[in-house]
């Protein structure tokens, strides 16, 4: 009995990460470091690619990171997990698409996170105020061609949703 509730208390702490060192990194380029997960936290420091970084945490699209420069959160496309390709110096695939560049170094697409955590997930609740109220910013065809006529918009066709049952 002592040994099964060793066993058990042992792969608890095995799974909520109690006893999981933190994973290496690679910064990818050069990037902020913030106090916050958020673009306009405070700056505490500037990573450089190449620079080595110890993942702490992530949150939505960041990863709180410890480095020799400090500790912090950076943007979750910014770091490579594990050890950085040596010697490639190759930024295509993930970085380039994280820059928002394709291989003809023309923008072709930009980047954006804004992800839920494991816990405001879970907390989730249904809002019907908050589904009446983004009901309410919909808007007909016809709404929407006088809208556009107002404002000397040119139409551009595209199939609309079908109306709800």
């Amino acid at each position: 009995m002592k040994m099964t509730r060793l066993i058990l208390t042992l792969a608890a702490l095995l799974l909520s990460g109690a006893l999981h060192a933190a994973e290496s990194g690679t910064a990818l380029k050069s990037d902020d470091l913030k106090a916050e997960p958020f673009r306009d936290a405070k700056t505490v420091a500037t990573l450089t690619s190449g620079d080595k970084v110890d993942i702490l945490n992530k949150d939505g699209g960041w990863l709180q990171v410890n480095s020799a420069k400090g500790k912090g959160w950076v943007r979750m496309l910014s770091i490579r997990k594990g050890d950085a390709h040596k010697g490639s110096g190759d930024t295509s695939g993930l970085l380039g698409l994280a820059s928002g560049r394709a291989g003809t170094g023309k923008v072709v697409a930009t980047t954006g996170i804004r992800g839920l955590n494991e816990e405001e997930l879970k907390s989730a609740k249904f809002n019907g105020e908050e589904l009446k109220r983004a009901e309410s910013y919909a808007s007909s065809k016809p709404e929407a061609a006088k809208f556009a006529a107002s404002g000397k918009l040119a139409a551009r066709p595209f199939d609309y949703l079908a109306a709800p049952e």
